[in-house]
Formats: structure tokens, sequence, C-alpha cells
């Protein structure tokens, strides 16, 4: 991995029906949503730091991994936001993603798990959404996700 980039995970979280969950992002003028993402820990395994992000973003903790993305991917950020993001010291994030299915009942979704709070509104959306939901950057990296998970998602019992 890069010293460029700042090693993070990130979560497709799914319900049975194959829809995914997206956050908005609190304090973003522009409504930006997202699917779960962070840092990885010095240490930490990247499955762990899926588990443990979900588990702070948005309170799940009964989810169960489905599947991991075979490669890294990145993104880099716009230059006015790598500048202050990080302090300037990542140009981007390079990520190892997972398709997580929630086990759990949909109550156990807590924006209020983290302080503050990542996002201040959350809901299901289809797959096929969510490159029109993020944000232009991040945009190459959800059709590697969605086009990888993809059949997994077709697989859920009501998916």
């Amino acid at each position: 991995m890069s010293g460029d980039y700042r090693p993070c995970v990130g979560v497709m979280l799914v319900n049975l029906k194959g829809q995914v969950f997206v956050g908005r992002r609190a304090g973003i003028a522009d409504a930006a949503w997202q699917m779960p993402q962070g840092g990885i820990d010095k240490g930490e395994a990247p499955p762990a730091a899926a588990r443990r992000e979900l588990r702070e973003e948005v309170g799940v903790v009964h989810a169960s991994i489905l599947a991991e993305h075979p490669e890294w991917l990145s993104y880099d950020l716009p230059p006015r936001l790598a500048r202050r993001t990080w302090r300037g010291r990542f140009k981007g994030q390079i990520q190892k993603w997972f398709l997580m299915r929630l086990e759990g009942p949909e109550s156990e979704i807590d924006l209020r798990a983290h302080r503050p709070p990542e996002f201040d509104a959350w809901r299901w959306a289809e797959l096929d959404e969510l490159e029109s939901l993020i944000v232009p950057f991040k945009r190459d990296v959800y059709r590697l996700v969605v086009a990888e998970f993809r059949p997994q998602v077709r697989q859920m019992p009501d998916g």
C-alpha cells in the first residue's frame, strides 16, 4: 500500500431484501450519502476494522461478513479536501471492501452510536442507485464494489 493513501475499510451492509444501507453525512451542505467506511487502526486486520467501523458509525453489532473484495480500491480526494482532511497527510484512501448482512433487527441501527455522529439520516437503497447517491470522486470505487458484490446480493432470499 502506498503511503500517500490512508488505509481504510468500507462496508456494504445489506438487508435480506438485498437493499444497501446508506447514511447521509452529517454536517455536509449538499446531501452526501455513502456506505460506512473508516480507517484501519495500527495492527488491526481489515475484517476486524470493518466490524468495528460498522459498530462505531451505525451501532450494528449483529452482521456477518459474506464476501471481501479481492482488491484494495483507492480514490483521490479533491485537492481542496486533501489539504484540510487528515492534516494533508494523505491524498486519498485505499480501501478493502466487505459485503456484510444485517443479522439483527433493523432497530439495532443507531446513528448516535458515534460521537459526533457520522450520519444524520439513513435509508435502504437499491444497488443500482448507489452510484448516483455518492460524491463524484468516489463513484469509480462504488462501481467496482457493486460489480463485485452484485451476484451475492442477488442471491439474498428476497433479492
